[in-house]
């Protein structure tokens, strides 16, 4: 016999599972890539650190 029926916690817990599971692969991938990328040595424009940029040496320039 097939369940029909999920209650409010079942169902608010198959999402939260979902978006945990999401989230999760997502950051993965990104630490991994980041990794790879970095092995090789390969960095883009977009991928630069915003605390690494010094306000104090443009503003002497």
């Amino acid at each position: 016999m097939i369940p029909l029926y999920f209650d409010p916690g079942t169902g608010a817990l198959i999402v939260q599972f979902l978006a945990a599971a999401v989230a999760g692969v997502l950051l993965f991938y990104k630490t991994v890539m980041f990794k790879i990328k970095s092995v090789f040595g390969i960095k883009s424009k977009e991928e630069d650190d915003f605390m690494d940029h010094d306000e104090t040496k443009e503003e002497q320039k």
